[in-house]
């Protein structure tokens, strides 16, 4: 009677994890940068993420603050891994961009990523960058990695975010 109990027990244990396991990270909120702990970002900027999460759809409102600019981006991700058209919103004098967009979970659950090819038309003719941004949570923030390939070059960025 004992060993049954014990064998029970250990099976509801490891049911148990499995399932906080299998749990996808809810992003829902609202977040803060942390300037200071961040890299590869404008100086001066920062921003405030408002997050709305219904099973596999991110509606995103990104609120943009720099000295004598403040503008509000709202996005959506629908991260069923298949490719959509966007319109990239841009900040005042630049070119418009359209593009494709997949934005998936990672494997395990734990976190999203979505990748942007977008284009550009400029006077010196069409410009095609590609973003992979990673989402996890970790500690309880936000972090965003961001890798950007375009002509200029490649760089990264990692903003990280508070829950308010």
């Amino acid at each position: 009677m004992g060993r049954k109990t014990l064998l029970m027990g250990a099976a509801i244990l490891a049911l148990s994890v499995l399932a906080v396991a299998a749990t996808k990270p809810n992003f829902s909120g609202t977040w803060k940068l942390d300037g200071q702990r961040s890299y590869g970002i404008p100086q001066n900027m920062s921003q405030i993420l408002t997050i709305t999460q219904k099973d596999d759809r991110i509606e995103l409102e990104t609120k943009i603050i720099q000295p004598n600019n403040e503008r509000t981006v709202k996005d959506t991700y629908v991260l069923d891994g298949k490719e959509y058209d966007f319109t990239l919103t841009v900040p005042p004098n630049q070119p418009p961009a359209t593009g494709k967009r997949t934005s998936m979970w990672l494997p395990g659950d734990r976190g999203i990523q979505v990748t942007d090819v977008t284009t550009a038309e400029t006077p010196k003719g069409p410009v095609k960058t590609q973003t992979v941004r990673k989402w996890t949570i970790s500690s309880g923030e936000l972090v965003v990695d961001m890798y950007i390939d375009n002509p200029n070059g490649s760089f990264e960025a990692k903003r990280i975010f508070t829950k308010q």
